[in-house]
C-alpha cells in the first residue's frame, strides 16, 4: 500500500497540466506518488503525459464522469493510506503534502484536512473555492475564513491556526483512504459542485473530524471547468445542496429548514434576475424541481447515514446570508464563534 497519492481528476485539461505539473513534482515528498485519472478527454492530455512524465500513473475512465463519479471509479484501482484530490489548476508550495500528512498521522480522529488555499492571481488573497476551511450555516449555505458570498479577504495570517472546520475543500482535500471507502466515496449522482461537502457532512455524521490546516499552502486558479456566473455551475450548487441536505440533516431538523429554505431560494433567484440575468433565474428553479425528482432516491441514500438528533460541530446556527446582506458582516472574523455548534 502506498502511503500517499496525489490525484488529480483531468477532462481535456493539458492546459493546466503543463502549467502545475512541474511544481506537483517539484514539492512533492518522496513518499508520494502522483496519478492523473482522466474523464475521457478529447485533447492531447493523455500523449502529452505519456511523453513528458512517464513517472506519473494514468487511470483512463470509459467517459466523463464529472468530479463524483469520475474520482470514485478511478480510485478504485489506487490503494493508498491517504488521497489527496487535487484540482488540475493548483500550485503547490514546498512541503505542501508531508506537513498535512505527519498531523494526520498524529491525529487518528482526523478523516479530512485541507491546506489554506490561495489565488493563484493574488498571492496575498485567499481563494474562493476553499479559503482557510469552509463552514456552512444551518439552511446549508455555503462560507468560508476567508470568503464571505464574494468578499475575499486578504491574507494577513488572520486564519493561521490549526482548526477544525465544516467542509474541505474539493480542489485540494486529504482523506483517509480507508474511510473514504467506508463511507461509500463521493456521491455519483452530484456530477459536480457540493460533492465535497456532502462527503465532509457523512465524515461528521460519522464521528470524524474535519481540519484546516494552513502551515501547507497551495494557490488555486479556479473556474477551470465551470466558470463563475455559469447557469449550470448555479443549477449544480443549488440542486445538489438541497439534496445534501436531505440526505444528512438530522429528522427534526428537515420540516423547518426546508420550509424557509424555500422562501430563501426565491429570494436569491430574484437577485439573481436582477444581477445576472434570467437564465441564472430560471437556473434557481429548475434545481427545485431536479431535487424533488431525487426525493426517493435520496432518501434511500439517507437510511444509510447515520445521523443523531443534534447538528454535528461546526455549522453556523445562524443565517449567513442575513448577517452579511442585512448586518453588513463581510468578514468570517465578524461572526460571533459562540454561533457556531
Amino acid at each position: 500500500m502506498l502511503k500517499t497519492a496525489v490525484v488529480i481528476l483531468n477532462w481535456n485539461g493539458i492546459k493546466f497540466l503543463k502549467q502545475y505539473i512541474p511544481s506537483l513534482i517539484d514539492f512533492s515528498s518522496t513518499q508520494t506518488e502522483i496519478y492523473v485519472i482522466d474523464n475521457a478527454s478529447t485533447d492531447e492530455s493523455i500523449s502529452y503525459l505519456q511523453t513528458n512524465f512517464p513517472q506519473i500513473k494514468v487511470i483512463i475512465n470509459k467517459e466523463n464522469y464529472g468530479f463524483a463519479k469520475g474520482y470514485n471509479e478511478g480510485l478504485k484501482h489506487i490503494d493508498a493510506e491517504y488521497y489527496c484530490l487535487l484540482n488540475s489548476d493548483v500550485e503547490v508550495s514546498s512541503h505542501w503534502d508531508d506537513a498535512i500528512i505527519t498531523y494526520m498521522d498524529q491525529h487518528p480522529e482526523v478523516a479530512v484536512c485541507q491546506p489554506k488555499l490561495l489565488s493563484f492571481f493574488h498571492k496575498d488573497e485567499f481563494e474562493y473555492a476553499g479559503a482557510s476551511g469552509g463552514f456552512i450555516d444551518k439552511y446549508g449555505y455555503p462560507f468560508c475564513r476567508g470568503r464571505l458570498f464574494s468578499t475575499i479577504e486578504k491574507d494577513c495570517a488572520q486564519y493561521d491556526d490549526i482548526t477544525e472546520v465544516f467542509w474541505a475543500t474539493g480542489a485540494c482535500m486529504f482523506v483517509r483512504g480507508k474511510v473514504f471507502w467506508e463511507l461509500g466515496g463521493l456521491d455519483d449522482d452530484f456530477f459536480t459542485h457540493m460533492e465535497e461537502i456532502d462527503f465532509c457532512w457523512r465524515i461528521k455524521n460519522a464521528g470524524y473530524k474535519v481540519m484546516c490546516f494552513p502551515d501547507s499552502v497551495v494557490y488555486h486558479y479556479g473556474g477551470g471547468t465551470l466558470a463563475m456566473g455559469s447557469p449550470k455551475k448555479t443549477f449544480y450548487n443549488f440542486r445538489n445542496n438541497l439534496i445534501m441536505l436531505y440526505k444528512n440533516l438530522p429528522t427534526n431538523r428537515l420540516l423547518p429548514v426546508f420550509s424557509l429554505r424555500f422562501i430563501y431560494d426565491i429570494v436569491a433567484a430574484l437577485r439573481f434576475l436582477l444581477d445576472s440575468g434570467v437564465n441564472d433565474f430560471m437556473a434557481v428553479f429548475n434545481a427545485h424541481i431536479a431535487f424533488i425528482k431525487t426525493i426517493k432516491q435520496s432518501h434511500l441514500k439517507r437510511k444509510k447515514i447515520q445521523t443523531s438528533s443534534a447538528i454535528v460541530s461546526k455549522m453556523y446556527k445562524k443565517n449567513i446570508t442575513v448577517q452579511y446582506f442585512i448586518f453588513k458582516r463581510k468578514k468570517f472574523s465578524d461572526l460571533n464563534p459562540n454561533d457556531f455548534v
